[in-house]
């Protein structure tokens, strides 16, 4: 009996873990049991009540049983419809839309239009452009008549009349032929009207599209029908996309029909007329607040809540007042976000607080992510060590260099911005003033913003007068702001390239590979990619040519390729230099193509694909950006593998090398961009040709041209190893960066290294 007992204590030591699982495991079969018991009674059996008999059932519909939704129904079976095609009608290719938000019928958001007059197209018209356009994502202005130039910066429709109600009636017909398919909501206002730009994105963010909807400060008519109202035109006012399309074949017959002094008074008629819509104020919960401005009114001291709430406010008399509105609606907007950045920051606090972590899961500052946490010693973000004068972590690599530019003003504003929170957090108890700088700290955190760590030396005075020198370490963080997306022109990837080749002597031995891999990689695809050849004679070859051609073979190579492709001719131009400047050069390359040409300036060890020629055409584009890559080079294979197996030549890994940005060899623009920036160049050096053997093409768009310049890195860019022949006649820069360029391209430091370690080793055995 005890060695049973035994025995069943080990069985129950050994369940007890299990004995929570086995019972819910049999407390869910249980009610699982009576839950279908109940179920099938209240299916077997029915309370009838007394009374007379129920009629019987109706068989579902016909709809319903197929998969489709019946009456009543909100969720159906949804059903594959077969494709068919009519074997008697000829085919058709689909064409699809570039975009998809083209093909599912998305419209924008908002059209802004604003009415304006010949007499205040430079004055009222140029303020709202300055103070609330850049806010809308389009907006266009409606005038009668022009005047001779227009403000830059605004795009202008001219109807040839000032009468107010033609105005008006243009500005209808021309927005519902020009954007009435585009937009979901249209915005009507005057130039001598100030409108919250975001209030008014925000107030269509939240109102279905789908009413035809007539919002703004409904007013009565004189002498009119009691309940029919219409929008006040000087306080703005809204239009759904579907009461456009409705009102669109009725505005002749307002015109003809209906007779009034102030357009937005015969637009409301029109629309109740013949839509039966009235001027609503308030719609789906969203209320559309204005205010009326008196003479005279001082914006800085109106702190009436009607007011700070207005969506528009009306009307407004001269610039002036214009922008005083917009500096005191921004002012309120901004108090409106800190005081929303501090509610978020204690919700997050109390939140925290709940939290397994506590108080000590709170991040500083709070709502920001927290710092980037590395996983080996390859990821630690690297401070950079800064004074007031002197920046320890320079562009070019120097150990030390002189802040200036936006460094310098980073700098002053971060510590400004420290003393200033310092003065917040201490006043009046104490009040601090910057003596010195002693240490500064920065560093960027991609998970959060730019770092800085401050060593301060400060004057601490105190409210009796009392002062003391202290110092203090501050840490500031300047987070990233919200991301935007810069709109960018369209290019295609259709467009011709036309490479453009330089050749020296120095460079015959590369030319076989180059143009190999040429016809691989862009005759035999079938590539819109053009060759041109540039053979630069020295002033000796040059007289000799008659006798001996140093391009002989060169020409040869061209001679077959244009045999083996019949459809392809390579042209070649002779130029006779001593220094072959890289600007003489394209100006004559220029003059021999069509403006609208796509260079791609090339060099010999350039491996040409179809992968980078397309990443050319996509980031250039005529009038605003050129391309210079960075190209990837590969190492000297002597000290990389010395004597081992080299990688694979197919691989699609980059090999052993580095993107060598000391060369700007390549390079892809449009010859109208080259053009214009050589023009400006030529007019600042005059006749004095010697400058140009200083400068290359980058030169020239950097100093010469408004455009964009992409440098980056270009992974399909490669280009083997070779020891470059660096021209002493060219400018000391010039010279220095291909030198730099050849060092570089030796070999990492660890290769180097190990190539030195087995040196000494061998020199010493």
């Amino acid at each position: 009996a005890v060695a049973a007992a035994m025995r069943l204590g080990a069985v129950l030591s050994a369940l007890r873990p299990a004995l929570p699982l086995l019972l819910g495991l049999s407390l869910g079969c249980s009610l699982s049991l009576l839950r279908a018991s109940w179920s099938h009674g209240a299916a077997e059996e029915r309370c009838l009540a007394p009374g007379p008999p129920a009629p019987p059932a109706r068989e579902a519909p016909p709809e319903a049983a197929e998969g489709r939704p019946g009456p009543g129904h909100e969720d159906f079976r949804p059903r594959i419809v077969p494709y068919y095609r009519d074997p008697n009608k000829p085919y058709k290719k689909v064409l699809r839309t570039r975009y998809i938000q083209t093909e599912l019928g998305f419209h924008e958001r908002l059209f802004v239009a604003v009415l304006t007059s010949k007499a205040t197209l430079n004055t009222l018209a140029v303020a709202v452009n300055k103070t609330v356009a850049h806010h809308f994502p389009r907006l266009l202005y409606f005038t009668g008549l022009r005047s001779a130039k227009v403000p830059h910066g605004m795009v202008l429709v001219a109807h040839g009349d000032e009468r107010p109600i033609w105005l008006m009636y243009e500005t209808m017909n021309y927005i519902h032929q020009h954007f009435g398919s585009d937009y979901d909501w249209f915005y009507i206002m005057q130039d001598d009207t100030y409108a919250q730009a975001e209030q008014v994105k925000a107030l269509v963010t939240h109102l279905s599209i789908n009413q035809d909807v007539y919002l703004g400060r409904a007013e009565e008519f004189i002498g009119g029908d009691e309940q029919a109202r219409y929008c006040h035109g000087g306080f703005g006012y809204l239009l759904s996309r579907s009461l456009l399309l409705k009102l669109h074949p009725h505005l002749d017959s307002c015109r003809n029909e209906i007779l009034s002094v102030r357009p937005d008074e015969w637009l409301g008629r029109c629309i109740i007329d013949f839509l039966g819509i009235t001027c609503v104020s308030q719609l789906q919960g969203q209320h559309y607040h204005t205010y009326e401005l008196a003479k005279n009114t001082e914006p800085e001291k109106e702190e009436e809540e009607d007011f700070q709430a207005a969506l528009a406010v009306h009307p407004v008399s001269d610039m002036t007042l214009m922008y005083r509105l917009h500096k005191q609606f921004s002012r309120i907007q901004l108090d409106r976000v800190y005081q929303e950045i501090q509610d978020l920051q204690m919700q997050i606090r109390n939140l925290t607080a709940l939290t397994p972590a506590g108080e000590a899961g709170v991040t500083w500052p709070v709502g920001i992510n927290a710092p980037f946490l590395p996983k080996s010693r390859f990821e630690v973000i690297s401070w950079d060590y800064f004074t007031e004068q002197h920046l320890f972590s320079c562009p070019d690599g120097s150990p030390k260099c002189e802040l200036s530019g936006a460094s310098k003003a980073d700098v002053s504003e971060i510590i400004e911005s420290a003393v200033e929170q310092l003065n917040r957090l201490y006043q009046p108890l104490l009040r601090f003033s910057k003596r010195q700088l002693l240490n500064g700290y920065r560093r960027f955190d991609p998970t959060r913003g730019m770092e800085y760590t401050l060593d301060l030396l400060l004057e601490a005075a105190t409210q009796k007068g009392h002062s003391h020198v202290l110092a203090k370490r501050v840490s500031l963080v300047r987070p990233l702001s919200k991301v935007e997306i810069i709109p960018m022109p369209y290019v295609t990837e259709a467009t011709r390239v036309q490479l453009i080749l330089p050749l020296t002597v120095q460079d015959l031995d590369f030319v076989a590979n180059f143009l190999d891999m040429f016809a691989m990689n862009t005759l035999d695809t079938h590539d819109n990619a053009l060759l041109t050849l540039l053979f630069i004679y020295h002033p000796y070859d040059a007289q000799r040519v008659g006798q001996v051609d140093v391009f002989a073979g060169v020409k040869a190579m061209v001679g077959e390729l244009e045999k083996r492709y019949a459809e392809v001719k390579i042209p070649w131009i002779s130029v006779k230099t001593e220094v072959p400047s890289q600007v003489k050069l394209m100006d004559i390359v220029s003059k021999k193509h069509p403006v609208d040409t796509l260079f791609f300036l090339a060099s010999v060890w350039t491996e040409i694909n179809m992968e980078f020629l397309n990443r050319c055409r996509m980031n250039t584009i005529s009038n605003w950006q050129v391309f210079f890559p960075v190209h990837f080079q590969e190492f000297n294979p002597a000290l990389v593998y010395r004597g081992e197996q080299t990688a694979s030549s197919n691989t699609d890994f980059l090999r052993d090398g580095h993107f060598d940005r000391h060369s700007f060899a390549e390079a892809c623009f449009y010859n109208s961009d080259y053009m214009t920036a050589r023009t400006k160049l030529a007019a600042d050096i005059l006749d004095r040709d010697e400058v140009l053997e200083s400068m290359e093409v980058f030169d020239v768009f950097l100093h010469y041209s408004g455009l964009h310049l992409f440098r980056a890195v270009e992974p399909g860019l490669v280009q083997k190893y070779a020891l470059r022949s660096c021209n002493p006649r060219l400018s000391e820069e010039l010279y220095h960066r291909c030198v730099l360029s050849n060092l570089e391209g030796l070999a990492s430091r660890s290769h180097l290294a190990m190539a030195l370690f087995e040196q000494e080793q061998a020199n010493s055995t």
